[in-house]
């Protein structure tokens, strides 16, 4: 059910959506959350709504969606409230702001949200620079962004990098942890060596790429190069050199992976780009900082690029010098030696359009 409200305020808002529960027999009081989506673009609006509905059916939440109208128009608010079948297991309240009050937007969600409930900001488009001192960042407890819809997007990830605050995360984070799962698991086999060097081809503007090389730096204290390729999207391929020969991962087509080491037979692995909603909900399982998302960034500046020009074809790194790094126990916890192999997490892999 959806109900327009057109030159509304927060006030009759409210009223209308208690009017809701009374006539319905709908309760907030299983709502485990406030998920404020910031869309200032339409053409996110409506693919934003309809993944905090898929994910609200594990994390049932009250939606705001803030959406910015004309600013050359009079003061007003139009309201629009969705439950039921249009809004999954939360209920959905659409503010658009129009006029001075387009750059209000932390007033206007103020007198909606859930009492004692976390609250999270997602920017599905472009987001601020600096989500933590955002009006509606400030609000929340975890900041999520995606900078594979920004116009520059390893630019965009490289200014947030310098602003990161604790709470602050990002969708092409969180679209490695397939990746990150994959690799820590070959890593788990015989022979536990030492890597050496490691190489990561993608695509040029691939925020993931970028983000699952400065990883791999990070934590495994070797040379990575970053190897940027025209002839496939999003993230094609990892390679990881030691003495016995390379463990590589290559995705060419964005579907399904191969996995090739030494003494192991060559095994085919589902690496299907997911979806944002599958993203969001994995984010929206923890409202607790990130630390490995953190030391992540930390890494970009430690990886060298380079160029490739075949069309999805991995590259292999200049192995420049030994360092004494191993694999990792988990995708969300720093790479362990490889004498003490861990356990593996699944997550999430590719880029909102190409990763």
């Amino acid at each position: 059910m959806i109900i327009d409200l057109p030159s509304t305020t927060t006030s009759a808002l409210n009223k209308k959506l208690v009017e809701i529960r009374e006539q319905g027999g709908q309760v907030a009081l299983g709502r485990v959350l406030t998920l404020v989506i910031v869309a200032d673009d339409d053409s996110h609006l409506e693919a934003a709504i309809e993944a905090a509905n898929g994910a609200s059916r594990e994390h049932p939440s009250r939606v705001i969606v803030v959406a910015k109208g004309a600013r050359t128009a009079s003061p007003r608010i139009d309201g629009q409230i969705r439950v039921g079948g249009d809004a999954g297991a939360s209920e959905v309240i659409v503010l658009r702001l129009y006029g001075p009050l387009a750059a209000q937007g932390q007033s206007a969600v103020v007198p909606l949200l859930l009492p004692d409930a976390p609250i999270v900001t997602w920017w599905p488009g472009a987001g601020p620079k600096d989500p933590d001192k955002d009006p509606l960042g400030e609000l929340a407890q975890r900041r999520i962004t995606d900078s594979a819809a920004e116009k520059s997007p390893v630019k965009a990830l490289t200014t947030r990098a310098k602003a990161y605050a604790a709470g602050d995360t990002d969708l092409a984070w969180t679209r490695l942890t397939h990746w990150r799962a994959q690799l820590v698991s070959a890593l788990d086999l015989p022979p536990y060596e030492k890597i050496t060097s490691a190489t990561v081809t993608g695509e040029a503007d691939s925020p993931s790429t970028e983000l699952l090389a400065a990883w791999l730096a990070e934590y495994l204290k070797v040379p990575v190069k970053r190897v940027k390729s025209s002839g496939a999207a999003g993230i094609i391929s990892v390679n990881l050199e030691r003495r016995s020969g390379a463990v590589e991962l290559h995705r060419p087509d964005g579907r399904v992976g191969t996995l090739t080491q030494p003494g192991q037979p060559t095994r085919r692995i589902a690496l299907q780009r997911r979806s944002t909603q599958d993203c969001l909900v994995e984010e929206l399982r923890r409202l607790d900082p990130d630390e490995v998302y953190e030391a992540a960034l930390h890494g970009l500046g430690k990886i060298t690029s380079g160029t490739n020009g075949k069309t999805g074809a991995p590259a292999k790194a200049d192995v420049t010098s030994p360092a004494a790094a191993g694999a990792g126990a988990s995708p969300s916890a720093p790479p362990a030696p490889a004498k003490a192999p861990g356990k593996a997490k699944a997550g999430a892999n590719g880029k909102k359009s190409t990763s």
